[in-house]
């Protein structure tokens, strides 16, 4: 048998919750073998980050070259990048390495408003690491600051994914988790626009619903998925995890990778 395989190059959430943990658990839910590459380590739990460490980028080179020349990947995500070298030297590897089934999950600004990346740092992801990735899945206050404008509406969403896509991604789904109303997500691949959408579900237990939705979708598009078949594989993967969510902890508790569907 032959196993498909997805690599994430993220953050470690100490946690488990988000990060480098939360994609290699959905990556192991949904069937394909994960690797990782670790850009910062972090000092977190349910009630925030108490500390970050930013690895050297030759460090983050060495581990992408160390899986790349071995073992392989059928697809890439990249979530948190930590700083402008770390950044520069991904984009580097992609490039050298041919990946076509990069999937960014920028990391630049929390749900919650918090930003977790300097203005550098992001002006050199919106104009080198976005015209290399096939999909880019930003959350609503990312895709503001990308797109250079505000998002109210799910119209406003379609605009985003517009002018993101006209950075020089391929693919765009704007996750819109925090409009009100159901959950809705527009995916825009230069043609069409498609939703996607699912029944608000009320808990506050949602850490790392961002990293968990990506990574289901490059698990699926590392099987051969096409991606609108990803994208709704990913979303009704992620309502389940948020559905049965652990309660954990004195914050904010994380999805449930391994919660069966329904």
């Amino acid at each position: 048998m032959i196993i498909k395989k997805a690599l994430t190059i993220a953050g470690s959430d100490s946690g488990g919750g988000a990060g480098i943990q939360a994609d290699l658990k959905t990556f192991a839910a949904l069937g394909v073998y994960g690797t990782s590459v670790i850009t910062a380590v972090t000092a977190q739990n349910t009630v925030g980050v108490q500390g970050v460490y930013e690895l050297p980028a030759e460090f983050v080179a060495l581990q992408i070259d160390s899986i790349l020349t071995d073992i392989g990947a059928d697809a890439v995500k990249t979530g948190m990048l930590a700083n402008n070298q770390i950044i520069e030297v991904v984009c580097e590897k992609i490039k050298a390495y041919n990946l076509s089934k990069v999937i960014i999950d920028p990391v630049m600004i929390s749900t919650s408003g918090d930003s977790l990346m300097n203005v550098s740092a992001q002006e050199i992801l919106v104009e080198k690491l976005i015209p290399l990735a096939y999909l880019i899945a930003p959350n609503l206050k990312e895709a503001e600051v990308i797109a250079e404008m505000e998002i109210e509406t799910t119209r406003d969403m379609e605009l985003a994914a517009q002018k993101i896509k006209d950075k020089g991604a391929a693919n765009v789904i704007v996750k819109g988790g925090h409009l009100s109303g159901d959950a809705i997500d527009v995916l825009f691949d230069g043609k069409a626009f498609i939703y996607y959408g699912s029944e608000r579900l009320q808990t506050g237990n949602t850490h790392g619903t961002g990293c968990a939705f990506s990574a289901a979708i490059t698990a699926e598009l590392a099987k051969g998925n096409d991606l609108q078949s990803a994208v709704k594989i990913a979303k009704d993967y992620i309502t389940n995890a948020i559905r049965y969510s652990y309660n954990i902890g004195s914050g904010r508790g994380p999805v449930n990778h391994f919660a069966k569907p329904v």
